[in-house]
């Protein structure tokens, strides 16, 4: 394949030999450093040299910064593979990861040149979107144009995020960017969860010996597509009518059908190999947010909207993600597919924080030392990622740490 002796023929700086190098450890990296700093701001009321506030720099750079780094590393590495082109590396690799990097420390110290500093910053994700199109309309390879679709919704949201506070454009009301991105992750999430868990079951329990048929997941049916367009049709109706009881019933719809569709996947079968079983619970996490945000649309007095948003921030994309992750980064260097020691303490430190931020509420700890109790094991599984992979990231491949 033409992939393959690409990687082979390539000679340069071993960081930039795959897309998932640099941009996992980026993922890593900032999620350690943007959380703790969060934490801080939250505690303190104090501000950053940014020209937004605390609280939407936080959401921002989860979902523009956070998001995008592991997003690119996953599809710069499976674009080769979908398409049968070369893949980026060296130069222009590194040339994209310097992009990221700039858009990170431009909306950092954002308040000195607001509308530098928003080009510079949504530069990215608009050049992702275009390398991506480039690549899957160049190889033929249609099955994935609703990934090009999704990377340039979530390019979209980020440019009207910068709009709609440099300006006074708004579109519906202030926080139409944020479901928009929110609804990109979301159905990201969905389509890429919904094709690697069930395929990578199947996969490990055929390793295990196991043949038959009931005990496999169950192969994408109609029941699937029906589950996945009635997620659509509730972010759908979110997206512009986020008070609606219709669009809370329709949550509720949703989380019903996708709990059933992760139960059809038989994770339950994975348990001794955590590398697999993480698969499962990051999208469990799904029906899990679809569920309370039927409740907090339909019930706003009893569940706070941004605690019905970290199910799908704080659990969804930081467990999926992870996931995804540490699979790819231990496959695509030649080492074992088996998660060791601290790699299940990632896992529970991400799904530990995860939890600890939907209960803030209803703690007795009380809710803001919960909260920063939530942040700090969180941003712990990112930094335990960082060190942990690092060798992974910076030695060739089947070079053992």
């Amino acid at each position: 394949m033409a992939t393959a002796r690409s990687i082979r023929a390539y000679n340069g700086p071993v960081f930039f030999e795959r897309g998932f190098r640099p941009f996992f450890f980026a993922a890593g990296i900032w999620g350690a450093l943007a959380l703790p700093l969060w934490i801080f701001l939250f505690a303190t009321g104090a501000d950053l040299p940014a020209y937004v506030s605390a609280r939407e720099w936080h959401i921002h750079e989860m979902l523009y910064g956070y998001l995008p780094a592991a997003m690119t590393g996953f599809v710069l590495t499976a674009v080769p593979n979908w398409t049968g082109r070369m893949p980026v590396t060296g130069g222009r690799l590194a040339a994209l990861s310097a992009l990221w990097l700039a858009g990170r420390l431009a909306f950092l110290f954002s308040a000195a040149a607001p509308a530098l500093a928003a080009v510079v910053e949504a530069a990215y994700l608009v050049a992702l979107a275009a390398l991506i199109w480039r690549e899957v309309l160049a190889g033929g390879n249609r099955r994935n144009i609703p990934v090009c679709l999704l990377v340039s919704a979530l390019a979209l949201a980020n440019v009207l995020f910068h709009l709609t506070r440099l300006t006074s454009l708004e579109i519906i009301d202030p926080l139409f960017d944020e479901r928009l991105g929110l609804s990109a992750a979301a159905i990201l999430l969905m389509l890429i969860g919904g094709r690697v868990t069930p395929s990578f079951t199947r996969n490990w329990l055929m390793r295990q010996g196991i043949m038959d048929e009931k005990r496999m997941p169950a192969p994408m049916n109609a029941f699937d597509k029906a589950s996945a367009l009635m997620a659509l049709i509730a972010l759908a109706l979110w997206l512009f009518l986020p008070d609606w009881k219709l669009t809370a019933l329709a949550f509720a719809i949703a989380a019903v059908r996708h709990f059933m569709r992760v139960a059809r996947w038989k994770g339950h079968t994975t348990c001794a190999e955590p590398l697999v079983t993480i698969l499962h619970l990051g999208y469990l996490w799904l029906p899990v947010w679809f569920l309370l945000m039927a409740i907090s649309i339909g019930w706003p007095d009893e569940l706070a909207y941004s605690t019905a948003i970290h199910a799908l921030t704080a659990g969804a994309i930081v467990t999926m993600t992870l996931a995804v992750m540490t699979r790819a980064s231990l496959g695509h260097s030649g080492r074992k597919l088996t998660a060791d020691g601290v790699t299940k303490g990632i896992y529970v430190l991400a799904i530990t924080g995860a939890l600890a931020r939907i209960i803030a509420p209803l703690s007795p700890m009380g809710y803001m030392p919960t909260v920063h109790m939530a942040g700090t094991l969180t941003a712990l599984a990112f930094a335990l990622f960082a060190w942990h992979y690092a060798p992974v990231f910076l030695k060739p491949r089947g070079k053992q740490g």
